[in-house]
């Protein structure tokens, strides 16, 4: 019988968690089996994949009716009451995980509004609500990595919250959010609080990376000038997303092997999550985005296709720390092609933020429809 791949990567500890939830998976027994017989040890959401869980389906009627008889009307309170009720379950489901790993492991991730990704105190007060409603240790609180969501970071980890930021597209911007988390745990400390239990991600998303930079350089082919150059231009194409996540990996493990991180002993290491990690271009290997960016203390969350595609042939050698020095040198080649990655990736966390918000805002405009369906037949 061949040999589980995520079970074998826990040896180097690093974990797989699944990019779904939904409350189909939850009650059909799919998400224990996963967690018992696949090594799955946490999972992520996001907006996007509640909308595919919640639009068109019956599984959340009967919740709906329910906070509707309890005079809930407003739809993103409706959403939120739905989205609590899947988080809360699914984290009992991983509760024996977190206490099996001391905490390492075993989360459930919920988002905060996505509209509120450029308002800091808006983000703190709806993250403090989701932490203390769900009230279980294994929950992290989804904060998109903006600039204004930086002070939001610091100020939810000096309160205890757990935290996984998302929408992480840079390494400059990547360092500081690990300067907002330790700023956290630092404050936390002159207050005299506990920083064990405080649990941070970073998740940097990888193959989005790879779409926008393939585009631009295929837009330069026509315009060429020779053979050889298109050549040149044709090389680069695949490189900058995994080239990025190496780059940023190795950031993080200066960071929390450096001077403010040893200063805190007890505080958790704020671990990587490789998010976004789906292969988009068929001409890539299906696993491109886990297979070549496995590493010691790391995370790489799988939507379901990735997660089979990795159970039936996934890699387990450690490669994140191979071909650093070639992509310490890609983005300078793609600079002279005119080809900014301080632009690509500001870019990028743009349009994520305005993904997750129509998908958000279309999620909304549905419950809406159900609930004012729900309330016109009601005798």
């Amino acid at each position: 019988m061949k040999a589980n791949p995520i079970k074998k990567l826990l040896d180097i500890n690093e974990s797989i968690w699944l990019d779904n939830l939904s409350r189909n998976l939850i009650r059909s027994g799919g998400l224990q089996r996963l967690i018992d017989e696949d090594g799955v040890t946490g999972v992520t959401s996001n907006p996007t994949i509640f909308q595919k869980a919640i639009s068109g389906s019956q599984d959340y009627d009967e919740s709906l009716r329910g906070f509707l008889e309890e005079g809930v009307r407003d739809e993103k309170e409706l959403f939120l009451g739905l989205a609590t009720e899947d988080v809360s379950r699914a984290a009992q489901l991983f509760w024996p995980v977190y206490l099996r790993s001391g905490g390492l492991d075993g989360f459930i991730s919920i988002e905060v509004s996505p509209d509120l990704a450029n308002h800091t105190e808006k983000t703190v007060s709806e993250a403090k609500r989701l932490f203390s409603a769900i009230g279980r240790k294994n929950i992290l609180i989804k904060v998109p990595g903006t600039k204004e969501g930086l002070p939001a970071i610091e100020e939810l980890t000096a309160e205890g919250v757990n935290v996984n930021v998302t929408l992480l597209f840079s390494v400059s911007r990547y360092e500081d959010v690990a300067d907002a988390y330790l700023r956290g745990l630092e404050k936390r400390v002159r207050q005299g609080k506990p920083v064990d239990e405080v649990v941070s991600v970073a998740s940097f998303f990888v193959s989005r990376v790879d779409t926008l930079v393939d585009r631009l350089l295929e837009s330069r082919l026509p315009s060429a000038a020779s053979e050889e150059e298109r050549e040149k231009i044709k090389s680069l194409l695949g490189k900058a997303a995994v080239a990025n996540a190496k780059l940023a990996y190795k950031k993080y493990r200066k960071i929390f092997s450096g001077e403010r991180s040893r200063a805190l002993p007890k505080a958790r290491v704020q671990r990587i999550l490789w998010g976004s990690t789906g292969t988009k271009n068929p001409a890539y290997s299906d696993l491109k985005y886990v297979d070549e960016l496995i590493g010691r203390d790391s995370i790489n969350t799988l939507p379901d296709a990735t997660l089979k595609a990795y159970l039936d042939h996934g890699q387990t050698r450690v490669t994140i720390d191979k071909g650093v020095k070639e992509a310490e040198g890609l983005f300078p080649r793609l600079k002279e092609l005119g080809i900014d990655m301080d632009r690509v990736t500001e870019d990028l966390e743009k349009e994520g933020v305005k993904l997750f918000s129509d998908s958000f805002f279309a999620l909304l405009k549905e419950i809406a429809q159900k609930r004012d369906a729900f309330l016109a037949a009601k005798p």
